[in-house]
């Protein structure tokens, strides 16, 4: 039976309706891992730190199409709660142009300065080995870039167009085809980091071209490319309801350069490593949070847009109720799974092993409080308040976690890095919970 944001939603068919959206996340996140997986154990560590030392630039640059995509989803449902179809059409035909155009100025400006970034990332004490893999990864992957935009953009649009079924097989063929040509090019080419980098593109192309065709076809979805002229104005309020999540990613990025800067300083590259390690887990972790966000939004903006109260109380108490026990299953997986994870990643190097473990058992506490700050700020770019939602991200990912990446290694030691972020998620939670309160009698849904 066909689920319709219009609908009223129990437990049973909420998760029905944002489970693809949620496995959509897991599959892109995975896709992602797989990369760092085959260059650690088939390239070698220094060509993995290389990656995981440049991923910040590629992800700042994913971060526009999320921008994009959550903000332009927030209007253009809200749009068709309104009732009105043909300007949500217009809407969303106006934001894909604008994207390509945009990734594409993007992309050329990356490229010519992308070297001296290497340069500054490596913070004076990254090796010439590993500067270089930076840059030959580096260009590639950004290459890519208006495909990566396209494909997060999307991901949010097939939810509100009530095709997120389609969203996940697009995902995981993009994803089984990134697998596929990492194996080939790595372990049967020898092309090294170069074969990931154009394994990870081919599986953006094909994750954004596909729903470009759908959306440019007839369908019986709610949204369909159609020819269009540009308003400056819905591409600005989608992009400033946006904001918060390209806050969330480039502070995310800048956070995790801070990190290698301090982790290279005290480790050397086995830091930087370790640490990748982990934010690969943390992506696939946190894509379960960010998957349940993006797939209950589009109901959130319905349901505002048609100002139904009950229904916004609805999902809002039952989202607070998932996301409190997926917190906690969460951190006690992480803290199972911290050996073999590491074992999987850097078995081949014991001191590196070993850091891992401990590094990732510290880091997994987190989890715990993670969901209520992520959906918070997702929740209010839903109801359109790009303000509040960026004013939780900057904080969560910008603000915070700055300051405890510096402060709490300077009262605690080493270790003080790897709590760094769990003292964020409190922060963030609480944060949550003040905005939560102060804007209930606004919105309604409390």
């Amino acid at each position: 039976m066909k689920i319709q944001i219009s609908d009223h939603f129990n437990l049973k068919r909420l998760f029905r309706f944002v489970l693809p959206s949620i496995f959509m996340m897991v599959v892109t996140s995975i896709y992602g891992v797989i990369d760092g997986l085959f260059v650690s154990n088939f390239v070698g560590k220094t060509p993995f730190a290389a990656i995981n030392l440049i991923m910040p630039v590629v992800m700042i640059l994913g971060g526009m199409g999320f921008m994009i995509g959550t903000g332009g989803t927030a209007l253009v449902t809200k749009v068709v709660g309104e009732s009105d179809s043909e300007r949500a059409n217009r809407y969303f035909s106006m934001l894909i142009i604008f994207s390509v155009i945009f990734g594409v100025v993007l992309t050329v400006i990356c490229e010519i300065i992308l070297s001296p970034i290497v340069r500054l990332l490596g913070g004076g004490n990254a090796s010439e080995e590993m500067l270089e893999d930076c840059v030959l990864y580096g260009r590639i992957t950004i290459g890519f870039s208006t495909f990566f935009m396209l494909q997060n953009i999307f991901q949010s649009f097939l939810a509100a167009a009530e095709r997120p079924k389609l969203g996940f097989f697009v995902t995981l063929i993009a994803g089984c085809a990134n697998a596929a040509l990492d194996a080939l090019f790595i372990m049967v080419f020898k092309w090294g980091i170069v074969g990931a980098a154009v394994a990870t593109g081919i599986g953006q192309v094909l994750g954004s071209v596909i729903p470009l065709i759908y959306f440019a076809r007839k369908n019986g979805s709610l949204l369909r490319l159609k020819k269009t002229n540009f308003e400056i104005k819905p591409i600005l309020i989608a992009c400033v309801n946006g904001s918060s999540e390209l806050l969330t990613n480039v502070a995310t990025s800048i956070v995790s350069m801070l990190y290698n800067l301090q982790l290279i300083k005290f480790y050397g590259e086995n830091g930087v490593s370790a640490y990748g390690v982990i934010m690969y887990v943390q992506l696939i972790f946190l894509a379960l949070i960010i998957g349940y966000t993006i797939g209950s939004a589009p109901i959130v903006s319905f349901n505002f847009g048609a100002k139904n109260d009950l229904e916004l109380k609805n999902i809002f108490k039952k989202s607070i109720f998932i996301l409190a026990i997926s917190g906690v299953v969460l951190s006690l997986l992480a803290q199972a799974l911290a050996i073999p994870l590491a074992k999987l990643f850097v078995g081949y190097d014991a001191q590196l092993y070993n850091l891992t473990i401990h590094a990732f058992r510290l880091y997994s506490f987190a989890f715990i409080f993670s969901g209520v700050a992520i959906f918070s700020s997702g929740f209010f770019t839903a109801l359109n308040n790009g303000l509040v939602s960026a004013i939780i991200s900057a904080l969560r990912a910008l603000v915070f976690q700055i300051s405890f990446i510096f402060l709490l290694p300077f009262l605690f030691g080493v270790d003080g890095i790897w709590w760094a972020m769990f003292a964020t998620e409190v922060l963030a939670t609480i944060v949550s919970v003040i905005f939560f309160i102060a804007y209930r009698k606004r919105y309604r849904y409390i």
